[in-house]
Order: C-alpha cells, then sequence, then structure tokens
C-alpha cells in the first residue's frame, strides 16, 4: 500500500473514503484507456500516478462525482476533460 494512501490529509483532500476510492477509480479507468498523465513521474505505477495528481490538485470530483483536470492541469490542452462515459 502506497504511504500516501494511510495519511489522512488525502482523505479529507477529496472529501471523504468514498471520494477518493471513486476518484481513484475513474482515473485509473482513464489512465488504461490511454489518457496522458497529468504529472510527470518517473514510474509506470498507475495507481502512483493516480495518488500524485491528487495531491498535486490535478485531479478532482465535481458535484456529480466526475472527475476533472484542474484549471492548468494540461499545458497547452484543455482546462477540463469529460469522463462521464467511463
Amino acid at each position: 500500500m502506497l504511504d500516501e494512501l494511510r495519511e489522512e490529509e488525502i482523505v479529507d483532500k477529496v472529501g471523504g473514503r468514498f471520494k477518493l476510492s471513486t476518484l481513484i477509480q475513474k482515473r485509473m479507468v482513464a489512465l488504461n484507456a490511454g489518457a496522458r498523465p497529468m504529472i510527470d513521474l518517473d514510474t509506470n505505477d498507475k495507481m502512483e500516478i493516480v495518488i500524485q495528481e491528487i495531491i498535486q490538485d490535478k485531479i478532482y470530483l465535481d458535484t456529480e462525482l466526475n472527475v476533472q483536470i484542474a484549471a492548468g492541469g494540461l499545458e497547452g490542452g484543455p482546462d477540463e476533460l469529460d469522463f462521464r462515459d467511463l
């Protein structure tokens, strides 16, 4: 288990364990489907990438529990991506 998941800070950042689990799951689906990581991390571990994206405020869940890319998350790309079909 990643050390970051043991900390309450990441749980509080997204609004609870359910939301954290949902965000991780949906983002993992997107990465497995070919989405590019929002961070530059020297690893192929998708779980570690997702956790770092959350910690660095690159992704979040909106009020309808859809994954959103934070403004400035993609250089030269769109501010938000729609992951509702995942």
